[in-house]
């Protein structure tokens, strides 16, 4: 692939990894990898990217061809995939009576495989409650409305375990979030917060994953920043990792205050960085450096 001359930031940030001693260098992704998990479900990992990216970014690539040989065959494999043993129990959550009501999440939704195509068209305008909200929220109210159960916190293994599970159920359906009605001023908002710079370093969202992805700033292989794959295990952390996890993070390595994992904030954003996705699939309990 040829080097994308029009990327007029990328002399910014290499000026700001020079600063950080780091070195930038062109490594775009795999050119012919195919995403195959269990030699039985093909995922697609390129797309054409939707109308509203027009001048922003014309092809879509998943994170997926960016990692390592090695990274890319552990998703390829559930029993390699680390990400499993926490999927496994959130298929045993599942299953499992909680709270006053006496109540599974298989008592309403009987079995798992029915919640297929849900994780796709995460984050959705929620018409009951006049608001955006995330999976997790969706699981939330289940457990207290119906089963009078505990809610559990955005961020913790019991909820990672059982956003994996529900992501498992979408594998290799296309994204489908909606982005208009009473979904598009959300929508909007989180576009000004992908473009917004933050932190000592000034830097958005749009600096690493539209201007200078396909680069590589020391050991970083710089993505188009796509959430298809999450909750995603991260080998750096040995342990499972949500959307608005890796958000916090970025918005740090910024070296800037964060907004709340399940904040407003990270939910607009949430819904304008899958619609940035929209023509690929989810690929459910992803593995990433």
């Amino acid at each position: 692939m040829m080097l994308r001359k029009s990327r007029t930031t990328i002399a910014a940030l290499a000026l700001g990894a020079v600063t950080l001693g780091m070195t930038p260098a062109l490594a775009d992704p795999h050119p012919d990898a195919e995403l195959v998990v269990n030699g039985e479900i093909t995922i697609p990992t390129r797309g054409t990217a939707p109308a509203y990216l027009d001048g922003h970014l014309t092809e879509l690539y998943s994170g997926w061809l960016f990692r390592e040989d090695e990274t890319r065959a552990m998703q390829m494999d559930d029993f390699d995939n680390p990400a499993m043993v926490f999927t496994d129990a959130g298929l045993e959550a599942w299953d499992t009576v909680e709270g006053t009501e006496g109540k599974s999440c298989a008592t309403c939704h009987h079995e798992i495989e029915s919640m297929a195509g849900v994780r796709a068209a995460m984050p959705k305008y929620n018409e009951k409650a006049g608001d955006l909200w995330s999976l997790e929220e969706y699981i939330n109210a289940c457990r207290t409305e119906r089963m009078g159960a505990e809610k559990l916190k955005w961020n913790s293994d019991k909820m990672k375990a059982m956003t994996l599970a529900l992501s498992i159920q979408s594998r290799g359906m296309p994204i489908s979030v909606n982005i208009d009605g009473p979904s598009k001023p959300y929508w909007e908002q989180g576009r000004e917060i992908y473009y917004t710079r933050y932190g000592q370093l000034e830097m958005s969202c749009a600096n690493c994953h539209e201007d200078n992805w396909g680069n590589m700033i020391r050991a970083d292989h710089l993505s188009q920043g796509h959430i298809n794959a999450f909750p995603v295990y991260r080998l750096k952390d040995a342990g499972v990792v949500s959307i608005h996890q890796r958000f916090v993070g970025c918005v740090r390595d910024t070296r800037a205050e964060t907004f709340e994992a399940g904040s407003p904030e990270f939910k607009a954003l949430e819904l304008y960085v899958a619609s940035r996705g929209v023509g690929l699939a989810i690929e459910g309990a992803g593995v990433r450096p």
